[in-house]
């Protein structure tokens, strides 16, 4: 990460860098094929057109998203927002989205591909707002690893793009 995207990250966004041996095309699928996407991180009923609205299925709630942006094999960014489900009172502390005033609160999850001189993907993750939501978007892996140097208790999951690859 160079400084100046360092500068420009938000204090509660996390972010996740790496290089991936797969091209571009086989990150894409597995971030927007539903059922490629659910193998490594939830149930969803994914469609990565521009508007379009979704959500990743949890046992105790959902997490509701919106395609903020979406060019295939290069850019995928949309809302998260986590929604407890009927009769499960959420934790104030755990879970701060769950207030009257959550709509105001989403989150921003994006993913940048881009090929690499040896034909893989370099994969960009970054959760802005990260600081509000209870569990990131790429946590559900179970592994997790310290990213954000703003806030090392923040975590993201560490074999994310094993998983990522696994599923595609």
């Amino acid at each position: 990460m160079t400084a100046k995207q360092h500068s420009e990250m938000a204090a509660d966004s996390i972010e996740f860098e790496c290089e991936l041996p797969d091209p571009p095309e086989k990150v894409w699928r597995a971030l927007t094929v539903p059922d490629l996407l659910a193998a490594w991180m939830m149930p969803n009923d994914i469609k990565p057109e521009i508007g379009g609205r979704f959500a990743f299925a949890k046992a105790d709630g959902q997490i509701e998203c919106e395609i903020l942006d979406a060019e295939p094999e290069r850019l995928l960014r949309y809302s998260w927002r986590e929604r407890p489900a009927p009769g499960n009172a959420a934790d104030p502390l755990t879970s701060p989205l769950d207030s009257p005033m959550d709509s105001l609160m989403d989150s921003i999850v994006t993913f940048t591909l881009d090929r690499t001189v040896s034909g893989g993907t370099h994969l960009r993750i970054v959760h802005d707002g990260f600081a509000r939501v209870a569990t990131p978007a790429v946590a559900g892996a179970g592994c997790r690893l310290s990213l954000n140097a703003h806030n090392p208790r923040q975590t993201i999951a560490a074999n994310t793009p094993r998983l990522i690859l696994r599923a595609a």
